[in-house]
C-alpha cells in the first residue's frame, strides 16, 4: 500500500495549459539562445563598438531607473499602476527648458558670484534647475493624487487604473495646446557644456573638430552626471525606506492600511509622500533625459512611462532594487537591439520583455508571490 501511495504522488498530471506553457517557455529559450549568439558575435567581432552600445544603454537605463523608481513606490503602497508617471516626467523635462531658456536660472552663480569657480557654477546652476523640476513636479503628482486618486481609495482597482490612464490623457494633450507646450520638438538648451572623453591607450579628452581614434570607447560628463544621480537617487530611497520613520510607516501602510492607522499612523499622508518622492524621481529623470537627448515634446514621457513601467514589472513590481536591475535590462535591451538587429524594433523587442516576463516568471526577477495577512 506505501508503494502504492508514493506512485500515486509521483504521477503528474499533464493538462493541455501545462502542454502549452512549456512549448511556450522552449520557444522562449530558443529566442535567447538565438540574441546570445548575435551578442557574442559581434562582441567578437568588434569589441570597442559593442561597449561603446552598452554604455549607451546605461546612460538610458539610469534615466528608466528613475522613472521606475517612481512606478513600483506608488504600486508598493497603493496597488495603483499610476501611468500618469511619465507625464509627470514630461513636465519635468519643460519645466527645466523654461528655467534655462526664458529664466536662465543656470547662471545665476556667475551673476551673483562673478568670481566663482566655472565648474561650481555649473554644478550650482544644474542643481537649482533640478530642484525646481522636483519641486514643480511634487505639487503636480500630490494635486494627481488628492483629486484623482484619494476619492477612489476604496473603490474596485480598475476604476482608479481607468482614471490614471485618464489623468495621463488629459496632461498630454493639454499640453499639446499651443499656449501650454505645444505639439512641435523644441531643442532644448543644455544648462552646461558637453565635453567628451575616449578610452584608448588611456583615457584622453577629445579637442573639438578632431575625430576620435578608430576602435575607442567614448563618454560623456552628461553620461557621469546621469549614473551619479542615479546611483545617489537609489540609495537615498534604500535609506529612506529602510532607516527613516516615514519609510517605517511606508512599508506598513504597504502592508496593511487599516492596522496602520490603528497604530497611528497617517496613511493618507503617506501616500502623498509616496507620490511626491516617486514624481522627483521623475522629475530628475526629465531633466536628465532632455540633458542627454536634447529635444523634448509634449508626448516624450509616453514610451519612457511606458518602457519603466515594463522594466518595474521586469525587477519585480513593489521591489526598488527590482525596478533598478530591470531598467538597465531595459536600456541594454532597446540599444544592443536598435544597433543590431533594427531600429524600429527596439520598442517591440522592449515590450515583447513584458510578455516574456509574465510568461516565465510573472512575479519579476525580485518579487515575491503575495502572502495572506496572519
Amino acid at each position: 500500500m506505501q508503494t502504492i501511495s508514493q506512485k500515486q504522488k509521483s504521477i503528474h498530471i499533464v493538462t493541455p495549459n501545462s502542454f502549452l506553457a512549456w512549448i511556450g517557455k522552449f520557444l522562449l529559450i530558443l529566442i535567447a539562445l538565438f540574441a546570445l549568439f548575435i551578442l557574442a558575435k559581434n562582441l567578437i567581432a568588434k569589441p570597442s563598438l559593442f561597449a561603446q552600445n552598452v554604455l549607451d544603454g546605461l546612460k538610458l537605463g539610469f534615466v528608466y531607473a528613475l522613472i521606475a523608481l517612481g512606478y513600483t513606490m506608488v504600486y508598493g503602497i497603493v496597488k495603483l499602476i499610476n501611468f500618469a508617471h511619465g507625464d509627470v516626467f514630461m513636465v519635468g523635462a519643460f519645466v527645466s527648458f523654461f528655467a534655462v531658456e526664458f529664466l536662465g536660472l543656470h547662471v545665476w552663480p556667475i551673476v551673483v558670484f562673478p568670481n566663482i569657480h566655472p565648474l561650481l557654477a555649473n554644478v550650482l546652476g544644474t542643481l537649482t534647475i533640478i530642484l525646481l523640476s522636483m519641486v514643480i513636479c511634487v505639487l503636480l503628482a500630490i494635486t494627481i493624487e488628492r483629486v484623482a486618486y484619494k476619492p477612489l481609495r476604496d473603490a474596485p482597482r480598475i476604476a482608479a487604473l481607468i482614471t490614471a490612464i485618464g489623468v495621463s490623457f488629459f496632461l498630454e494633450y493639454f499640453g499639446l495646446l499651443e499656449f501650454v507646450f505645444s505639439a512641435r520638438f523644441i531643442p532644448y538648451k543644455r544648462p552646461f557644456e558637453e565635453m567628451t572623453w575616449y578610452i584608448k591607450d588611456g583615457i584622453h579628452q577629445v579637442e573639438a573638430g578632431v575625430t576620435t581614434p578608430p576602435g575607442s570607447i567614448t563618454f560623456s560628463n552628461i553620461f557621469v552626471v546621469i549614473v551619479i544621480a542615479t546611483v545617489l537617487a537609489q540609495i537615498f530611497l534604500q535609506y529612506l525606506v529602510r532607516r527613516t520613520k516615514i519609510g517605517i510607516a511606508m512599508r506598513a501602510t504597504s502592508f496593511d492600511k487599516p492596522t496602520a492607522r490603528l497604530m497611528g499612523i497617517n496613511v493618507d499622508q503617506v501616500i502623498s509622500f509616496t507620490f511626491g518622492i516617486g514624481a522627483a524621481f521623475a522629475a530628475l529623470g526629465g531633466v536628465l533625459f532632455a540633458i542627454a537627448y536634447p529635444s523634448i515634446k509634449t508626448l516624450m514621457g509616453v514610451y519612457p512611462g511606458l518602457k519603466a513601467f515594463v522594466a518595474a514589472v521586469l525587477g519585480g513590481i513593489g521591489s526598488i532594487p527590482g525596478a533598478f536591475v530591470g531598467a538597465l535590462i531595459m536600456g541594454q535591451a532597446e540599444m544592443l537591439t536598435a544597433a543590431y538587429v533594427s531600429t524600429p524594433m527596439r520598442d517591440a523587442i522592449a515590450f515583447s520583455i513584458l510578455i516574456i516576463v509574465l510568461l516565465i516568471r510573472p512575479t519579476g526577477i525580485f518579487g515575491e508571490p503575495e502572502k495572506e495577512k496572519a
